[in-house]
């Protein structure tokens, strides 16, 4: 028997690989009929209508709907639905334009304009809403509602149309949420959002301790909530959604005439549908809504802050491809000069900052800022450079550090380009800032009635942080929202004079330094330390505030994405010595803190921008 296994082993051997190739199923087909089968396809993208209903929205069309078309969901599974009317400006020809170009694109195109008449009857302005224009969306919302049901659409996205969505893939998001009606959480330069977390018996709005959670994403998730508007996406499978609607209200409403409210009403107090927000993400923006006696360029500039917010965490959104947009003209607001520090290294503020300031039409210089890593022992011994005995940092308790020599150098440049190149009036921007809605506007006006009223003044913060916080600022007679600083942290923005620089170069501060924001106090004569003062025998710098402010920081101490190049540095005379310590105690970056009621500069003037928003929670 041994003497015939091996020979039948090498008879078997050359044989078992084609043996196993024969017994191993070829790739596409199966051994068993039933797995001869090619894979199933996958399913196609639920069917999606947009609806669009405008009015006025020229200012807003080309981002808006630049948006809609960087959604990342395939176009051919979505019916856009597009109504407009009581227009006094170019929404109907630019969303004419916009769709006669993209409709090969989309499944299906509803168009409805309205060319006249240009506004209701008893309306005060185009941002009032009277009876007779709520009714009247009322019922084109609810024709939309009727299309999507009409032509079998899985689901219907109500958007406004000056709403960003600025995540390319909300849609599947917030269907992923398998919601009747859902809402993504959009932002705002406040408290508002597109949802309510209380309403009172009478359908009103009712502030809850539940909002502020949610809105600050301090709590995320999809919340139950009695109310969602502006942007929101309905689930038109879920059989409850046949009878959802906006118009005529049910026989029983006696609420207030509003579109939003009428819907939540017969969501949630007829056929008990849940609303839901979620806000596990940034899904998009959306402006505050103005008052009623607000114009269209208040409308406009409004719009264009939310850009400008837009671009503090993301990158700038791009307009419509297939829309043609004007240039910007910019120029320099009145001033001499508009100057920008920049570290060179730093691009990425430098680019926001071009952006935003180019949106705005406004024209800059930039300037270099002076790094304060780049500088050694000789650098500062060729400029001079000594520190004022005795200081040190109030938090902390270090010395200046080379992030803060470097920031003070780059103020202490552009005080004497302004001296040399003779410049009367100055405005002084760090890179680091965002701004406030009509900041052009407002500044200008500013700028316009100190001129008028003949203002002594050297010096006007429009960005900063109040560290004298213990009673109210003196307001300046006859000039609206100016005050008279006392001690301040930050060098965010300032205006300053040709005098005014003058007075800082003439302190001869490079022999005896402090951080500019400490140097600037004294120099008006407002510094808390009184032996710091003592080393600046001139102390008469004339400076004023904005109140409100201007512009404000970008990112506080702890914010996601916060750098500092001041104090996350090295001692200025020993590179040894780090200086990125616990930040949770660097009060100076912290953000401003609620003023007293005792403290607030409750008598200054206001002028009429400074009421501009409806409301601001609600």
């Amino acid at each position: 028997t041994a003497s015939l296994s091996a020979p039948a082993m090498l008879r078997v051997g050359p044989l078992f690989p084609a043996l196993l190739f024969v017994l191993l199923p070829a790739r596409s087909r199966g051994y068993f009929p039933e797995e001869r089968w090619s894979p199933e396809s996958p399913l196609l993208a639920p069917r999606v209508v947009v609806a669009l209903i405008c009015r006025n929205a020229e200012h807003c069309l080309p981002l808006v709907l630049g948006a809609i078309e960087r959604l990342n969901y395939p176009k051919n599974r979505v019916a856009l639905w597009v109504a407009t009317d009581h227009n006094s400006d170019n929404t109907t020809a630019i969303l004419r334009d916009w769709l006669v170009h993209v409709q090969k694109y989309y499944h299906y195109v509803e168009w409805r304009p309205q060319e006249e008449p240009s506004r209701f009857t008893d309306e005060v302005g185009p941002k009032h809403w009277n009876n007779l224009r709520y009714e009247h969306v009322m019922k084109l919302r609810q024709a939309v509602l009727n299309t999507a049901r009409e032509i079998w659409a899985d689901y219907l996205l109500m958007t406004d149309c000056d709403n960003l969505l600025t995540n390319p893939d909300v849609l599947w998001k917030l269907m992923s949420e398998n919601k009747t009606i859902v809402a993504p959480m959009l932002e705002s330069r406040a408290a508002y959002s597109n949802f309510w977390c209380g309403m009172t018996s009478q359908g009103y709005y009712k502030r809850t301790p539940a909002y502020m959670p949610i809105r600050r994403q301090e709590r995320r998730g999809c919340f139950a909530v009695p109310m969602v508007h502006s942007t929101y996406l309905v689930d038109l499978r879920k059989e409850a959604s046949r009878n959802l609607a906006f118009y005529p209200p049910h026989e029983e409403y006696n609420w207030a005439l509003d579109d939003v409210i009428v819907f939540a009403y017969s969501a949630q107090l007829l056929i008990y549908v849940q609303m839901y927000v979620c806000n596990k993400e940034t899904y998009g923006y959306l402006p505050v809504p103005m008052r009623a006696h607000a114009s269209l360029q208040d409308e406009a500039e409004s719009f264009l802050h939310t850009h400008l917010e837009v671009m503090v965490k993301d990158p700038p959104l791009e307009p419509s491809s297939f829309l043609s947009v004007s240039l910007k003209q910019p120029n320099k607001m009145g001033f001499d000069e508009v100057f920008m520090i920049n570290l060179v290294r730093r691009a990425d503020r430098r680019e926001r900052m071009l952006r935003s300031l180019y949106e705005q039409e406004i024209s800059c210089k930039v300037v270099a800022a002076v790094d304060g890593k780049a500088l050694n022992i000789s650098d500062m011994e060729l400029l001079g450079i000594r520190m004022l005995p005795g200081y040190k940092d109030p938090y902390h308790g270090r010395p200046l550090t080379k992030g803060e020599l470097g920031c003070f150098l780059s103020h202490y440049n552009i005080w004497k380009e302004i001296v040399d190149r003779g410049l009367e009036t100055s405005l002084v921007l760090e890179d680091d800032l965002r701004f406030e809605v009509f900041f052009k506007r407002r500044l200008q006006a500013l700028l316009q009635e100190v001129t008028t009223h003949r203002l002594d003044w050297d010096l006007i913060y429009i960005g900063r942080k109040r560290m004298q916080v213990d009673r109210p600022e003196k307001s300046v007679p006859n000039i609206h929202n100016l005050v008279e600083a006392d001690y301040s942290y930050w060098t965010l923005a300032y205006i300053l004079s040709k005098r005014g620089a003058q007075k800082l170069l003439g302190a001869e501060p490079l022999g005896k330094m402090l951080p500019v924001d400490e140097f600037l106090p004294v120099m008006y004569n407002k510094h808390p330390v009184s032996e710091y003062m003592e080393h600046f025998e001139r102390r008469d710098l004339h400076a004023f505030s904005a109140e409100p402010l201007l512009v404000y920081p970008t990112h506080y101490t702890g914010d996601p994405g916060y750098v500092s190049d001041t104090e996350t540095s090295v001692v200025w005379d020993d590179e040894t010595l780090k200086t990125d310590w616990d930040r949770a105690k660097s009060r100076k970056t912290h953000e401003q803190g609620e003023l007293s009621f005792e403290a607030q500069n409750s008598d200054v003037l206001q002028s009429e921008l400074e009421n501009w928003s409806a409301r601001d929670e609600l």
